[in-house]
């Protein structure tokens, strides 16, 4: 047995050098155990490698898979939808069912008697809001209606704040009428409710309880002649009918690129859907101007209501469920303007998109629980109007084309079909370009274009339904008449940075490049060829290069 180590027999320096040494000893040991087991650089690289392979395969695909199924079960509804409308119009065009076949109208004649007693009250009603570009020839227009003198009067309701605006305004009443025109010009020291409120305020006038019914024309639009003559009429024969709606008619479509990409959009909706709600379930949104309404049944739904940015909407939504009708003539056109500057589209489409949503969160039950309309034409309603116009079709245009087409170039093992990547959405297209055929060989711009505007819209959108940031937002649109049009600037190198750029719109391109790249690179099919061209479109509208510069009027 080996005798233990006699450490007390050593002297005490040599005892504490040997510690010394030992403890050395193993702190180096230690630390060179230490740094053998620390990770290095390329072992973090590979374990963050490792940890995303097995998220991608775990979450990141199978989540992408649904989304994409999603959104080919969102195609397949709106080309349904789509299909469904031309149908519709086919239909309408092959039998020729016009309005005059289907509702009874005869022309409106001065009775031998009673001579023009015969003729019923009509209170035109003209909304306005600075806007001096425009006022002189819309209240022209509206002078000008071939209607007895004694049996219309003319409201403008100005709810200008800027005192050129309003001097010119009220000074243009004046002269028509000393022409013997009878011609109101009405104020309000408040813009509450925007022009919902204007509407509902002129309705208060003692004036008005003598008129039967109403015509409403925005500021910028020029109704012919005849307009009352060939919308009257079915009024008066059809009790239960209460708006006869005309067509917008654009006289600025040919200004530049985009006023045409807005036409034909435009001319769809018009000729497309308003038509075919009109013919199937008497159903459809009022333009909010080139209308005549039934006074009596604007009073029975509720008036005129500011709870949305879309009073006219909600007002032929309220109209329906109380069991009225509403008609639309597609041949009946009204001159207007569409906006040529891209900051008034924007603010536009901001306002047709949130208002509808938001229309529809609110009314959605009340539609649900209505007795006064069939299941059917609540189905339409709910289903057709605005889940899929209003709803479905923006979210599939910005989420599909816009952000999940793109990343499937990022996961190989997401597939989209071809019928749901490119013959689908081309048949779409083609049957909307029906809508105006002149401008058919722009297709292709207006693909890009609609899709960059789709997130505009898709935010529009989500506020709308959230009923939160800018769901009441309200700016006119603005206007240009023919006093501005030699001050159009067509680009805008010199307006400031920050007017113009859209950072959204930047991001977004900056992401369909990068899968466009990306795609060019390592992907095996050509869809880079849609990602660049679609990013370019991005960047366009992003840096405001598109429509035209308005100056600020001194």
């Amino acid at each position: 047995m080996s005798p233990l180590p006699t450490f007390h027999r050593l002297p005490h320096d040599t005892f504490s050098s040997l510690l010394r040494s030992l403890s050395q000893v193993g702190s180096s040991t230690a630390s060179e155990a230490f740094l053998k087991s620390a990770p290095t650089f390329e072992d973090i690289i590979a374990r963050i490698g490792l940890w995303w392979e097995k998220t991608r395969a775990v979450v990141v695909v199978p989540v992408f898979k649904f989304l994409v199924a999603l959104c080919l079960i969102m195609s397949v509804m709106l080309f349904v939808e789509v299909m469904y409308m031309g149908i519709v119009v086919l239909y309408v065009k092959l039998f020729k069912r016009k309005p005059e076949k289907v509702y009874k109208w005869e022309a409106m004649e001065d009775d031998v008697e009673f001579g023009t007693a015969t003729y019923p009250m009509v209170l035109v009603q003209i909304p306005m809001y600075n806007e001096k570009e425009v006022c002189e020839q819309s209240i022209a227009a509206a002078c000008k209606i071939s209607w007895p003198s004694n049996r219309i009067i003319i409201q403008v309701l100005d709810d200008s704040t800027d005192p050129a605006s309003k001097d010119l305004v009220k000074k243009e009443c004046e002269r028509w009428s000393k022409e013997g025109v009878n011609i109101t010009f009405e104020i309000r020291d408040n813009r509450n409710g925007y022009k919902a409120g204007a509407l509902r305020e002129g309705m208060k006038h003692s004036y008005v309880k003598q008129c039967d019914y109403v015509a409403i024309f925005d500021a910028d639009f020029q109704p012919d002649p005849d307009f009352l003559l060939r919308t009257v009429p079915f009024l008066i024969h059809n009790p239960k009918l209460a708006l006869v709606q005309g067509r917008w008619e654009f006289v600025n479509a040919d200004q530049c690129m985009m006023t045409r990409l807005q036409e034909m959009s435009l001319s769809y909706h018009f000729t497309v859907e308003q038509q075919v709600g009109s013919s199937t379930f008497a159903f459809f949104g009022f333009n909010g101007t080139a209308g005549v309404w039934r006074i009596s049944a604007l009073n029975e739904s509720g008036g005129w209501n500011d709870q949305t940015t879309v009073e006219d909407m909600d007002l032929a939504v309220r109209a329906t469920l109380r069991g009225w009708k509403l008609l639309y003539i597609d041949d009946l056109k009204v001159k207007s303007e569409l906006p040529c500057s891209f900051n008034a589209l924007r603010s536009q489409q901001h306002r047709w998109t949130c208002g509808p949503a938001n229309l529809f969160r609110k009314m959605a039950g009340k539609i649900i629980r209505n007795e006064n309309v069939s299941l059917w034409k609540k189905l339409y309603m709910l289903y057709s109007f605005f889940f899929m116009r209003k709803i479905v079709a923006h979210v599939l245009t910005f989420c599909f084309y816009c952000v999940i087409l793109p990343a499937t170039v990022l996961f190989p093992e997401v597939t989209v079909p071809k019928w749901a990547a490119f013959y689908l959405p081309s048949l779409i297209t083609l049957f909307i370009a029906i809508g105006r055929l002149r401008s058919i060989h722009l297709l292709a711009f207006w693909v890009l274009f609609e899709n960059s505007m789709s997130l505009v819209r898709t935010k529009a959108l989500v506020m709308g339904l959230l009923e939160t940031g800018r769901v009441q937002e309200w700016v006119v649109t603005e206007k240009l008449g023919d006093t501005l049009k030699t001050k159009l600037i067509p680009q805008v190198p010199s307006v400031r940075f920050r007017e113009r750029v859209h950072l959204l719109e930047l991001l977004v391109g900056a992401y369909l490049l990068f899968c466009g790249i990306y795609d060019i690179i390592y992907g095996k099919n050509t869809l880079y060829v849609y990602l660049l061209f679609q990013s370019i479109a991005f960047f366009v509208v992003g840096f405001g290069y598109v429509g035209k510069y308005v100056p600020a009027s001194s």
